[in-house]
């Protein structure tokens, strides 16, 4: 289970640097 929230996480930090990216 834990392996699952850690994944989950990464995927939403993930999202977030590419529209930080994006957005600059």
């Amino acid at each position: 289970m834990t392996k699952t929230r850690v994944r989950s996480g990464f995927t939403l930090i993930e999202l977030l640097v590419v529209i930080a990216i994006i957005a600059i």
